[in-house]
């Protein structure tokens, strides 16, 4: 797969989201404009350079076809874009829905299907004072991607599903998240203690 940064990622997604073609006027009305105009071009250029954009007579952009396949092609199984897209970075379910424009009816039974083959992790964080489901790509998702650019995505075989990783991954984040909470800490040790004690007759 071509490389892609996180800013890479948010200049094609809104050359999808604007049907392909953006301009200044779309860059300056988005989140991107945070990032100042010479870090922009900068991208922009590298962009172009790796044929992810094509330059037009007006002055604007165009993504490619070549850039398309990476995310937004149906040359690629959900699964497989689900991965491609954790690989450059972690995003929540409402970011997948987004970024990738399938709805999350369809993108839950993929997910369910990698997270139950330890492709990728579902981990709760908290932001803005709630607790978002993260999810990213393990190193068995990254293993997995690697041998889709040889094999293609025909020949990836789901198995059964091996639960120890993702609950050994939920108990220490169960454990930070007391730990960072208002509790007390007598309160706090003792409900570490019992998480510690779930995990050895777990086995994990």
């Amino acid at each position: 797969m071509r490389k892609l940064g996180t800013v890479d990622l948010e200049i094609l997604h809104l050359a999808i989201k604007e049907n392909g073609t953006f301009n200044e006027n779309s860059l300056e009305n988005s989140e991107l404009k945070r990032l100042g105009v010479g870090r922009i071009l900068d991208v922009l250029a590298s962009l172009k350079d790796r044929k992810l954009i094509s330059l037009n007579n007006d002055g604007s952009f165009s993504i490619t076809n070549f850039a398309q396949e990476i995310l937004w092609s149906n040359n690629v199984p959900t699964w497989g874009k689900i991965l491609r897209l954790l690989q450059i970075k972690s995003c929540s379910m409402n970011q997948i829905v987004d970024i990738l424009g399938i709805s999350e009816d369809i993108l839950l039974e993929d997910v369910e299907k990698l997270r139950k083959n330890q492709f990728i992790l579902m981990s709760p964080q908290r932001k803005e004072g709630k607790l978002v489901k993260i999810y990213e790509i393990l190193s068995e998702g990254i293993n997995e991607m690697d041998k889709t650019e040889t094999e293609g995505f025909n020949n990836t075989n789901f198995g059964e599903f091996k639960p120890e990783v993702e609950i050994l991954s939920l108990i220490d984040n169960l454990m930070k998240e007391i730990q960072d909470s208002q509790l007390d800490q007598p309160k706090k040790d003792t409900i570490i203690r019992k998480l510690s004690k779930l995990k050895d007759k777990l086995e994990i």
